[in-house]
């Protein structure tokens, strides 16, 4: 049990670390990044007013594929969310994950739909 608190710590601590470096406004929301084993969900938040622009999950997608195909199909479908809205840049959190697979293919399919990161 030990093990999996001093676990949990050291992901809360390196999600700290991220996120304060990170701030979102209005007109540049923080799309915060949550992976599951199973999922993988974004969502565009306004710290100044501690709102949720919008958000997404790829549980919304209906296609078949991969953990990492459906992950860059998130990612095109949070950048028609931010386009709808009137967003151009967004600011990535990571959270506590590394920039690297799922993660990574969000913001990369965000960057290639025109969403400046």
């Amino acid at each position: 049990m030990n093990k999996i608190k001093a676990l949990n710590k050291n992901k809360e601590r390196r999600a700290k670390r991220t996120r304060a470096k990170l701030f979102g406004t209005n007109e540049r929301p923080r799309l915060s990044i949550y992976r599951s084993n199973r999922y993988i969900v974004a969502q565009a938040i306004d710290d100044e007013n501690g709102k949720t622009v919008f958000a997404g999950s790829t549980r919304e997608i209906k296609e078949k594929g991969t953990k990492t195909e459906k992950s860059v199909s998130l990612g095109n479908l949070m950048a028609e969310k931010a386009k709808k809205a009137g967003i151009e840049k967004m600011v990535f959190d990571r959270g506590s994950y590394r920039y690297h697979g799922r993660v990574k293919a969000v913001a990369e399919s965000l960057r290639n739909s025109g969403i400046k990161i």
